[in-house]
């Protein structure tokens, strides 16, 4: 199985990359007078920012967080449960370290989609609207973009390495509100964000002459258009993230101790480790919205390589999600800002109840799990249950535009709020009829 491939073969995009565009005195800055644009009247916000971890391709919810110890062999699977620090509730044998934590997280057990393909169920897990030809709806990075006042020079929305491929994370929205990918691969020793240092042939002589020029032009434009064209202000932010060290010191990642890097996973299991760590210091600086995105998890053969692909295998994805999960939960926790940072485990779907025939499980909408911890949710709870074989939701079904609701409620964005498409056309942040999942807010 290829960790960097899904069934359907779609490939990552590439996008804004800052160095390049700040020579021509164009990129970040165009995030942050989309960040101005609708800070007004928004509601408390219960966080204060979001880290989503993507599991990219679908991960098994009965190999991970809905374990079936009593089913049958078939749909029992061939890896083990364990108990957690919830009595009587079981998770994966290959999450030890959650298993203790989890009266720190809440799993809903009972999510339900009828999209069991990965660009259709990416888009509605992201957006909460299931696709709509007419329509493409913005991811919950993009949308906090738009709504989130600008309060620093980091851009608002990352993604680390890079955002998923399925879908265009921005929608109707402007460009600007797209994820900043960071690129490279974070659990390599000498790994350093792309283009952020300056672009080839500017020093910060030459680009601030750049800036004064710009400045100059503006107050001409202000002096002689009653319009009052305006960039100076974004284009300082865009100086600053190249210009200053503090902005640029976010994403170094080398200055943590060793022991914390160990922590979080090192080498290996596609470096979501490393990156959960280059999220949590990205939201210490103030960054709303990190999206780590895991690749990999489309496992329609071989389930057994989520344990192990060779014998002590430590990074196959599910160790190397434990590790990487539970030291950013815990490492939010000790420095007091779990509460006000919700965390996110998700993939697009789950996987059949049933083990196939090539010894895997395929693409399964209907009843899968999502991990939350943080930033107004309650702790120590599981919510919703699957029946007996994993297949439908018992009991409180969960919609992925009820999660939305409750994401963006306490992001402190009203999900019945309004976005406007470029020609001006009116569109709900969440769906007609979406709801906050109340029994999972504290």
């Amino acid at each position: 199985m290829k960790s960097s491939l899904r069934c359907d073969g779609v490939s990552r995009r590439n996008i804004i990359r800052v160095g390049g565009l700040t020579a021509f005195g164009l990129g970040i800055g165009g995030f942050h007078r989309c960040r101005r644009a609708n800070a007004d009247n928004l509601p408390v916000a219960r966080a204060k920012s979001c880290i989503l971890v993507w599991l990219d391709g679908g991960p098994s919810h009965l190999e991970s967080f809905d374990v079936k110890p009593d089913a049958a062999e078939e749909v029992r699977g061939p890896l083990g449960s364990i108990p957690t620090s919830i009595p009587g509730v079981r998770i994966g044998e290959c999450l030890p370290r959650l298993a203790g934590l989890l009266h720190k997280i809440t799993i809903v057990r009972s999510m339900t989609s009828p999209l069991g393909e990965h660009n259709f169920g990416t888009h509605y897990m992201m957006t909460g609207y299931r696709p709509s030809p007419a329509l493409d709806y913005p991811a919950f990075g993009s949308t906090l973009a738009m709504q989130r006042p600008a309060s620093g020079v980091l851009p608002p929305n990352v993604a680390v390495p890079k955002f998923t491929g399925n879908i265009q994370d921005h929608g109707f929205l402007p460009s600007e509100t797209a994820a900043f990918e960071v690129g490279g691969k974070p659990d390599q020793a000498d790994f350093r964000v792309k283009d952020l240092d300056f672009f080839h042939g500017l020093d910060l002589q030459r680009l601030d002459r750049r800036r004064q020029f710009v400045d100059a032009i503006d107050q001409f434009s202000r002096a002689t258009d009653a319009g009052g064209f305006q960039p100076n202000e974004d284009l300082r932010r865009a100086y600053d993230l190249i210009a200053f060290a503090d902005a640029k010191a976010a994403f170094d990642i080398h200055s943590e101790p060793d022991a914390v890097r160990k922590r979080y996973g090192r080498v290996g299991g596609n470096g979501v480790g490393q990156s959960c760590l280059l999220a949590r210091r990205l939201v210490e600086r103030g960054v709303p919205f990190v999206t780590v995105n895991s690749p990999g998890w489309d496992t329609h053969q071989d389930i057994v390589n989520l344990k192990q692909r060779f014998p002590n295998d430590k990074n196959a994805h599910l160790p190397a999600l434990d590790r990487a999960v539970s030291a950013l939960v815990e490492d939010l926790d000790q420095r007091g800002r779990l509460d006000d940072t919700l965390v996110i485990v998700m993939g697009e779907f789950g996987r059949t109840p049933k083990i196939n025939t090539r010894g895997g499980r395929d693409h399964w909408p209907n009843c899968f799990s999502v991990l939350l911890a943080g930033g107004g949710i309650t702790a120590g709870n599981v919510y919703g249950a699957s029946d007996a074989q994993g297949e439908l939701p018992a009991d409180q079904p969960v919609t992925p535009a009820d999660l939305a609701a409750t994401v963006y409620t306490l992001l402190g964005i009203d999900p019945a709020g309004v976005l406007k498409t470029s020609d001006g056309r009116p569109v709900r942040i969440t769906p007609d009829g979406s709801r906050a999942i109340r029994g999972i807010m504290a």
